[in-house]
């Protein structure tokens, strides 16, 4: 599972899902993205399930980059247990996802190959998502 080494401190606030990601909404890495239409937090189980989906359907062919880390505890206290005696422990480990952010890259593969992988990748998370190309850089597709 993915989660930090080590942290400053042990137990974070929740804090709010508002806006559009500002950061990582271009596929810098790969040829096909993966993209978040969707705010959520992300827990590092989703993002194992959706990483060994896409890895299995590809076949081990190509390189895949997961572009979000799960770097926020989440904490919850016991069942039953009445108000006050402070703050639950960690139980788990969140990435916040915003709506443009992309998730993973692929490379090394045919646009059919990722587009089905990308969609069994897309069936484990929480959120609505998109199969998104990388756009060529510089100069018009029309040349020759």
């Amino acid at each position: 599972m993915l989660m930090p080494k080590r942290v400053k401190y042990r137990k974070q606030q929740r804090g709010r899902r508002r806006g559009l990601a500002y950061r990582g909404c271009n596929i810098d890495f790969g040829e096909f993205g993966l993209k978040a239409l969707e705010p959520a937090w992300i827990t590092n189980r989703q993002i194992e399930a959706a990483r060994v989906a896409l890895t299995r359907y590809i076949k081990r062919g190509g390189k895949i980059w997961i572009r979000i880390f799960p770097d926020k505890a989440v904490s919850k206290k016991p069942a039953e247990t009445r108000m006050g005696k402070g703050k639950g422990a960690p139980e788990f480990w969140v990435a916040v996802v915003k709506p443009g952010r992309i998730m993973f890259e692929v490379e090394g593969v045919s646009h059919a190959l990722a587009k089905e992988g990308m969609r069994l990748a897309a069936a484990k998370l929480p959120i609505k998502t998109k199969f998104v190309v990388r756009e060529m850089i510089g100069g018009s597709s029309n040349e020759g």
